[in-house]
């Protein structure tokens, strides 16, 4: 089967290898060096490897390195995680796996998010574990700071166990298609398995949510996986009533974590509701 011109697993090496610097590779600079990037013998050097093996790679002659020899390109190619993953599967290689899960927040990512001001934004780990939220989301669904963290986790509020009240939305929320939202929970949280195979919160939750809950058990069972991306959403409001919201759902990559932004049509009667939560802040609460 034909491939794009430049992407192939010699074009992509080659590429990679002439945008790479040979300081940023601790090598000396020579006065009058015509190559940018690093010759050849410099990588294979780099990444213990012979000259013609290299060679032979991006010529289109070898097609499918061994996993230590990918691991060794990419590590002395100063890859990124996206890019190394790529590296592995232009090499018909399964990509490795970090195998745990980050609640993490980059701090370009808080920067980002503190510029949207009041929109209701939270932030959710792969395995939808709330590990931040602003002003404008507490005004809009209550403040979840109250909750213990372990049960700040949108499926264990999706899926109780032993009668669990919600934890992360104080007030009553309906979604437009309830049955279509569960799935795609459930679906989402099977892909994080693929993953984060070693992670031993997620393997926790999904242990105790198929032994606790029986629609979560049925849906597991199908064994969908697919990521939850949209929804619709009408939170009764204790000051403002109902308000209905478009509810986003981003994701920043490689970590899976989960950007949740919470919208009303423009120029709407739930926009303007949606306005006065942000301006009013938090309702006092109360938990059980």
């Amino acid at each position: 089967m034909p491939t794009t011109p430049g992407t192939g697993l010699g074009a992509v090496i080659r590429a990679w290898r002439d945008r790479l610097p040979p300081s940023a590779a601790g090598l000396p600079v020579v006065r009058g060096r015509r190559a940018a990037g690093l010759r050849r013998e410099e990588l294979a050097d780099l990444a213990g490897m012979s000259v013609d093996y290299v060679v032979r790679l991006e010529q289109g002659r070898a097609t499918t390195p061994s996993e230590s020899v990918v691991a060794s390109l990419a590590r002395a190619l100063q890859l990124s995680t996206a890019e190394r993953d790529h590296l592995y599967r232009l090499a018909r290689l399964i990509p490795p796996v970090d195998g745990t899960i980050s609640d993490h927040v980059p701090p370009g990512m808080r920067r980002v998010l503190a510029r949207l001001g009041d929109v209701a934004v939270a932030v959710f780990a792969a395995d939808w574990q709330l590990v931040w939220w602003n002003r404008g989301w507490a005004a809009l669904l209550g403040d979840p700071s109250a909750s213990p963290p372990r049960l700040r986790n949108f499926a264990r509020d999706r899926f109780p166990v032993d009668g669990g009240a919600a934890q992360l939305a104080l007030w009553p929320v309906t979604e437009a298609d309830r049955d279509t939202t569960d799935a795609a929970v459930v679906s989402d949280l099977r892909r994080a398995t693929g993953r984060f195979p070693q992670d031993s919160r997620l393997a926790a939750l999904i242990r105790d949510l198929n032994a606790g809950n029986g629609r979560f058990a049925e849906l597991w069972a199908i064994g969908q996986v697919a990521a939850h991306r949209e929804d619709h959403k009408t939170i009764d409001h204790p000051s403002v009533g109902p308000v209905t919201v478009d509810c986003d759902v981003l994701s920043d990559g490689d970590s899976e974590l989960k950007i949740v932004i919470m919208t009303a049509v423009p120029g709407s009667e739930d926009e303007t509701k949606l306005r006065l939560t942000a301006v009013a802040g938090p309702p006092a609460t109360t938990r059980n």
